[in-house]
């Protein structure tokens, strides 16, 4: 028997329908990914399935012994009640009936015997009277801490306490709403641990792609009021989806092609219209009103990033950089150095430094001691992740335009309303206050914002949080085509391993380590230590290897190593310089002798520039032990 069913559901919201005559049911042990463009309509179908929100149309049918829990995106206010009080929140229907009970109860020979009859049963049913030992039991299970105050835990443990007060309820459905935004990596690996033990079913929208590929049995689409399921992976979803689009547009090119030989018939001279067949007018009358019918897919963001002129080769370079925040130790002794073109991941706990650290490379920030050089002609676009940058009293326009009606982007002048439709704005979208906007529209807002400027140095904070799946594969591919250099703060797994090189890392509390590769990269490579130990263990990792301990280059070897990225470029600048010579069709109206000879040179030049960089892997490789 499922656990929940929906059967030819429809909502709209003003002539826009989300869910059109939907059939959809949960099964007992499911885990289904709910996934969609923003705007979509899935939260207001988790709102459906919670009872927050009614249909206009259908039926809706909950098993009656199913529990539901959710837990939703916003996080738990930080207040001064203790964790076991929000926990226990979480029963506050058994907790108002044993408050009423013991008020009946303390009536004495006044006492009403059947309401304290009708509770007690009631509260049999639903294991009330072990209400404080079934809070202590999640408490235990979560490693909570009780009796802190929720103000002094920070979002993550904010994130836990609301788990808790979900799982207490015993439900039989888990609705989640984003569980991930704004949580670091640790935690989200805690949260993933611990919804893979849950044994009832999930319901969850999330753009956490790995989290999505590991949980869900399921992925359920929610696309122009219709619901789609495919089972299995999340890239088994891709694979059937993209199969599914192309037959759409295919089978809509047909149907427009008919409708367009139908309309030129009908409009033919006199003679033909006293001849028509009658049946064929209605048959055109039909097909008129299927294609006003039919819905449009929602329109993809389609950004680009306008690129400045490079940078110097040097970006930044910390030279024994330490920096502290109210006592607390940052970062210590760090050397790093950032080059034009490279593609750095942050990774670590919230609260352990990343913005601080990107503020240093930044030069925003003073470091407490060490040198920080800066390079020459940086042209920086800065994501932040608390969208200090937007002005919410202001429209999306008014944000964007500072005063301009129309921006140039890689040469070409555009209306800012044109601008924008290519962040999914409309044009009465595009004047509404930033403030009205969902948290995935902000998003879009600030990517705008920051892509109608020239950079070649990226540094985006957080950028994932609310963005459908679709906008941040967009977001991906443009930063993967981006020439300049890039900084990025992120949570998302799947984003960092397709996006960066290489990842500084907050291993352990005032101390940062390089690694070459995104995030399963390092995994591989992070050494196994005692604070890993302990602060893995509750979430059984995945086994990784240790990293073997860094060896150190003879003084040859390691001047050879250093100055091979500088060999490297001159040798590829050369190569360059050769391939576009001899692409030029007049090369080769040239003397014949000269040219086998400049073709010579260009396979040479293509074997110094292989040799050099089996040569720079070879020394990296001997750096590392390997």
């Amino acid at each position: 028997m499922p656990l929940i069913r929906l059967d030819k559901i429809s909502i709209a919201f003003g002539d826009k329908p989300l869910l059109q005559n939907v059939d959809f049911q949960i099964d007992p042990g499911e885990r289904v990914a709910l996934v969609g463009l923003n705007g979509a309509g899935k939260s207001t179908m988790l709102r459906l399935i919670s009872s927050q929100h009614a249909a206009d149309s259908g039926e809706f049918w909950v098993d009656p012994a199913c529990q539901i829990a959710e837990l939703s995106q916003s996080m738990p206010t930080a207040d001064e009640r203790k964790v076991v009080d929000v926990v226990t929140e979480g029963l506050a229907s058994i907790r108002v009936m044993r408050e009423e009970y013991d008020r009946i109860a303390g009536a004495g020979e006044a006492a009403d015997l059947k309401a304290l009859e009708r509770l007690q049963h009631e509260l049999e049913a639903v294991d009330g009277w072990h209400m404080e030992q079934r809070v202590q039991r999640v408490i235990e299970q979560l490693n909570l801490p009780g009796d802190r105050l929720m103000s002094e835990l920070s979002g993550g443990w904010r994130r836990r306490v609301a788990l808790g007060a979900a799982l207490v309820q015993s439900p039989q459905l888990l609705l989640l709403d984003e569980p991930t935004n704004h949580l670091d990596i640790e935690t989200i690996e805690w949260l993933e641990q611990r919804l893979l033990e849950f044994k009832g079913g999930l319901m969850m929208i999330s753009h956490d792609r790995a989290l999505v590929d590991r949980l869900a049995t399921r992925i359920v689409e929610l696309d122009r009021g219709t619901l789609s399921s495919f089972p299995g992976s999340y890239s088994t979803y891709l694979e059937r989806k993209e199969k599914m689009l192309e037959d759409e547009a295919r089978q809509n090119a047909e149907f427009d092609k008919k409708l367009a030989q139908e309309e030129t018939w009908i409009r033919q001279g006199i003679k033909a219209r006293r001849t028509r067949n009658e049946g064929r007018v209605r048959a055109l009358k039909a097909l008129r009103k299927e294609r006003s019918d039919r819905l449009e897919r929602q329109g993809k963001a389609r950004f680009n990033l306008e690129e400045a002129n490079r940078s110097g080769k040097l970006v930044a370079e910390l030279t024994d950089v330490s920096l502290s925040f109210e006592g607390k130790q940052l970062f210590s002794g760090l050397d790093f150095l950032l080059q034009r073109g490279d593609r750095v991941g942050l990774i670590g706990p919230n609260g352990a430094g990343k913005s601080s650290l990107l503020n240093v490379l930044l030069g925003k920030q003073e470091p407490d001691s060490g040198k920080v050089r800066l390079g020459s002609n940086l042209k920086v676009a800065y994501f932040d992740q608390l969208r200090a940058q937007l002005d919410p009293e202001k429209s999306v326009m008014d944000n964007i335009a500072e005063g301009r009606e129309s921006i140039t982007l890689n040469g070409r002048n555009r209306h800012l309303i044109s601008y924008l439709s290519d962040f999914m704005f409309a044009p009465e979208r595009a004047r509404t206050p930033v403030k009205a906007l969902s948290g995935g529209e902000t998003n879009r807002v600030l990517l705008a914002k920051l892509f109608s400027q020239p950079a070649n140095l990226l540094v985006l904070d957080e950028p994932t949080n609310d963005l459908d799946v679709e906008t941040l594969e967009l977001l991906e591919e443009i930063i993967m085509d981006f020439d300049g250099t890039l900084l990025l703060v992120s949570h998302d797994r799947t984003f960092l391993d397709n996006v960066v090189t290489s990842t500084l890392v907050f291993d352990e509390p005032g101390v940062v380590n390089e690694y070459v590769g995104g995030y399963n990269d390092w995994l591989r490579q992070r050494p196994v230590s005692s604070n890993n130990k302990s602060a893995k263990a509750e979430i059984k990792p995945v086994v990784t290897e240790p990293r073997p301990a860094v060896k150190k280059l003879s003084y040859k070897l390691q001047r050879e190593l250093d100055e091979l990225p500088e060999v490297l470029e001159l040798a590829e600048s050369a190569l360059a310089a050769l391939q576009q010579e001899t692409s030029d069709p007049a090369f080769y109206q040239q003397e014949a002798n000269h040219v086998t000879a400049r073709l010579q040179a260009l396979q040479t030049q293509e074997e110094e520039v292989e040799r050099l960089m089996e040569r720079w892997v070879e020394l990296e490789a001997m750096q590392q032990g390997e």
